[in-house]
């Protein structure tokens, strides 16, 4: 593999139609090339698209799939996976699409993707969609933390069964208010194929989607635009229970240190409490090209560079922060103490004896 090849996190709470829409990808000629990692072959039907066996737990399909069952962790699963493709017993892989359970709360996986030394080198999170039943999903993200924690990491919101259901306006409600930033769109109207590809490079074009893959609130746009949300978006902060959605925004550049010394204050302080991090930064050293970072909760992926800022896009620093508990006054002073902003209605005497750093530094 010349590139990391993308993963795809395909998650949503029981019964929200996960093995249906994975039936529908297997059968699109959009996604050949892809491979498909299911819990178990049972829940998806396989019996007319299957065309060998290439191994345990692996099988190929008529359409240029690759379907295969997490066998044990799923960190043995990819690897596995690279071996045979380097080994010449599986072909090229363009995408992997991994299917959570209905339980999962889908932060370890991207742990995993992003923790794991061996895998940074063959595999690039790409995004993560959730599906949401329209039938149960109000009472369900009512009930169970895990289905919020899937929304909220989520990069794309997916509506299903509401062929089913009279109103949605509740349900979107509630989502929009875990997240503003998604896209959401509902799985009987949209092509599977457009479903996934909602990372950084926009799968047409091949082209750098900064505001896409941030969330266009987060580079100055609104990003929701339901009618009846009722929620404001004009601020950088949104929260819904002890769940908080932060962007920070800086019109200059970065220097690397600083940004890099501001991740791992960051991640420090918040643990595992920060549940996703997304950036792209302008930096000092190399202006012409936008630095990307991203992790989950103490996990970061290595910093990649771009090769230059999308057609259209101004250079910006730009921050998501999602997580459960989230300091964001913590979150923002730190920002304004790498970047040099002024702290807004802060007295002088408390700006320099609260300085974020100066506490920081006293527990070293």
């Amino acid at each position: 593999m010349t590139a990391p090849v993308p993963v795809t996190v395909l998650t949503g709470f029981l019964g929200s139609g996960k093995t249906t829409l994975l039936n529908r990808l297997l059968r699109d000629p959009e996604l050949a090339d892809t491979v498909v990692i299911v819990n178990e072959f049972g829940a998806v039907g396989l019996d007319h698209l299957l065309v060998e066996a290439s191994g345990e737990g692996i099988v190929e399909l008529s359409d240029g799939c690759i379907c295969c069952t997490v066998r044990g962790d799923l960190v043995d699963t990819l690897a596995d996976l690279v071996d045979r493709f380097q080994t010449g017993r599986l072909r090229a892989m363009r995408r992997v699409v991994v299917e959570t359970t209905g339980l999962a709360d889908p932060t370890p996986i991207l742990a995993s993707l992003m923790g794991h030394p061996v895998l940074v080198q063959h595999y690039a999170l790409d995004g993560v969609v959730a599906l949401v039943d329209a039938q149960s999903g109000r009472r369900t993200l009512r009930e169970r933390a895990e289905a919020r924690r899937q929304i909220v990491c989520a990069d794309r919101l997916v509506l299903t069964k509401t062929d089913l259901v009279a109103d949605t306006d509740d349900l979107v409600h509630a989502l929009r208010h875990l997240n503003a930033r998604a896209p959401l769109v509902e799985v009987d109207v949209a092509c599977v194929s457009k479903l996934f590809g909602c990372g950084l490079m926009d799968p047409e074009t091949r082209q750098a989607d900064i505001a896409r893959w941030l969330g266009r609130d987060a580079v100055g746009h609104e990003a929701c635009e339901d009618p009846h949300c009722g929620h404001d978006h004009g601020g950088d902060a949104h929260s819904h229970g002890n769940v908080t959605s932060l962007s920070l925004r800086h019109d200059g550049p970065m220097s690397l240190g600083d940004a890099q010394a501001f991740v791992g204050l960051l991640t420090e302080r918040m643990g595992a409490g920060l549940l996703r991090m997304k950036a792209v930064v302008w930096v000092r050293e190399d202006p012409s090209c936008p630095l990307v970072l991203h992790g989950v909760r103490t996990y970061l992926h290595p910093p990649a560079m771009l090769a230059a800022w999308p057609a259209g896009e101004a250079p910006r620093t730009a921050f998501v922060l999602i997580g459960e508990g989230l300091d964001a006054a913590l979150a923002r002073d730190l920002f304004a103490a790498f970047t040099a902003a002024p702290r807004i209605d802060t007295p002088d005497r408390a700006a320099l004896l609260d300085n974020p750093l100066a506490l920081a530094s006293r527990g070293f």
